[in-house]
Formats: structure tokens, C-alpha cells, sequence
């Protein structure tokens, strides 16, 4: 059997409204997010015992490089970007089934007739993405601590320290009610420098870089090793 069809039970509605900028792994930004299951699979019976659960796998669809296909080698952002090593190697999405595999927290289940949302925390998923299958996350059996990490021995270090300008701060308290994370959310994403690999090593410059986040395009450049957070521009629609 080469051949199989899979159908997503449900998708990912998130504050990363872009590929560029999002987590390289679960778990590094403490965001929330919600898992909304579709009609045919969004039953009160489908999720009982789930509550039991303080954490959950998701597998899910790399949707927008579906149409790129697969690489046999990848340049992992660990490895600086440079060195490639074999796909099955990695966590890349450019792979022969771009299935997508994150541990996350699972908050909170909310069930009304017909209607089913998984409140989690801490994942690196798009807005809009598929999900394909929920699993309980079983700490005896998915957490190893004698297990090696290969070139990802350990969780990555704070690249840079975050600043912000007075114009930054005052749409950040603008939105405060509405998104009290926000200003916690940026600092968390910028210091673990989301740059490719290829760029963070330039000298001499102050390049600009701008990140679709929740209703905002987040604008920051690089100063002195520091990220410098400079605006935060509404977005329509």
C-alpha cells in the first residue's frame, strides 16, 4: 500500500500569521493558540480523558511547502545554516510527507454541541494550519533524559536582548487589554533571533526585518547585537 489519503480533523488558529519568525521548536515561546476540530470529528466523546493530559502531540500538515517537494538534504538552522545533513536527520518541512510533529501544553478543552476547541500553549504552528491527529503526550514513555540530541544537544541559548522604542511601547499599551502577552510574546520570539542563519552573522549593517504577528506587522532592526523593536503596524483584514 503506497498510496493512502489523510484527512485533517482540524486546524491551528495562532498568532504566527507567517512562516518567517515562528519557533524553531515547541515549547521556546510560551504563546497560546487554539486547535478548532472540524465538524465530522468535533464530539464531546472524542476528546473524553483528553483533560487528563497536560500536554498533547500534534501532527500536522506542512501546507504551505507542500508544492516545493522534498530535499534529500537540509541545512538545519542549528548547524549555523551552513552544513547540510540528511532530511530524515532533521525537523525540516521540505520532506517526502511534510508531516509536522509538536509537543504542546494543553491548557484547556472547551466543548459546546458541534464544537470543539483545544486551547494549547507554547507551539510553533502557522495560523490555518491542518492538523492530522492528536495524541496524548505520556511523560514515561515520550520523555527520555539518557537520550542523545545529536548537533541539538540542548535547548538553544538567548541570542540577543530585546529593546523597544517609545513609539513601540505605546501601541503595545494601546492593545494592552485586548493582548495583555504582547509585549511578553515579542520578547520571548526576538531573543532567540528568528533571523536564517545566513543573515544573523552579518557585521556593518542595520538591516530591517518585519514578522506578521496576531494583527500586526512587527518591524525591528538589529543595533549592537540587540534587537530593537521600532513599530508595530495594524494590518486590515
Amino acid at each position: 500500500m503506497n498510496d493512502f489519503h489523510l484527512n485533517a480533523i482540524g486546524v491551528v488558529h495562532s498568532c504566527f500569521k507567517q512562516k518567517f519568525g515562528i519557533p524553531r521548536q515547541p515549547g521556546l515561546v510560551d504563546v497560546p493558540a487554539v486547535i478548532e476540530l472540524y465538524p465530522d470529528y468535533a464530539r464531546e466523546e472524542a476528546v473524553r480523558g483528553l483533560e487528563a493530559f497536560s500536554h498533547i502531540w500534534v501532527l500536522f500538515l506542512f501546507h504551505q511547502t507542500v508544492r516545493q517537494g522534498w530535499k534529500p538534504t537540509v541545512r538545519p538552522p542549528r548547524l549555523g545554516g551552513n552544513e547540510r545533513v540528511g532530511v530524515f536527520a532533521s525537523r525540516s518541512m521540505f520532506r517526502p510527507n511534510p508531516i509536522g510533529l509538536s509537543v504542546v501544553e494543553l491548557a484547556s478543552i472547551e466543548c459546546e454541541p458541534g464544537s470543539v476547541h483545544l486551547h494549547i500553549r507554547g507551539g510553533d504552528l502557522l495560523d490555518g494550519t491542518p492538523v492530522l491527529d492528536i495524541k496524548p503526550y505520556l511523560p514515561y514513555a515520550d520523555a527520555l533524559p539518557d537520550a542523545r540530541g545529536g548537533y541539538a544537544p540542548a535547548c538553544p541559548e538567548v541570542a540577543c536582548e530585546v529593546m523597544f522604542t517609545h513609539a513601540a511601547l505605546a501601541v503595545i499599551e494601546t492593545y494592552r487589554e485586548r493582548l495583555p502577552e504582547l509585549h511578553q510574546t515579542i520578547t520571548a520570539l526576538l531573543r532567540y533571533d528568528p533571523r536564517p542563519a545566513y543573515q544573523a552573522g552579518g557585521v556593518g549593517q542595520k538591516p530591517e526585518f518585519a514578522m506578521r504577528l496576531y494583527d500586526f506587522d512587527l518591524k525591528w532592526r538589529m543595533e549592537e547585537g540587540k534587537a530593537l523593536v521600532y513599530d508595530l503596524v495594524p494590518v486590515e483584514g
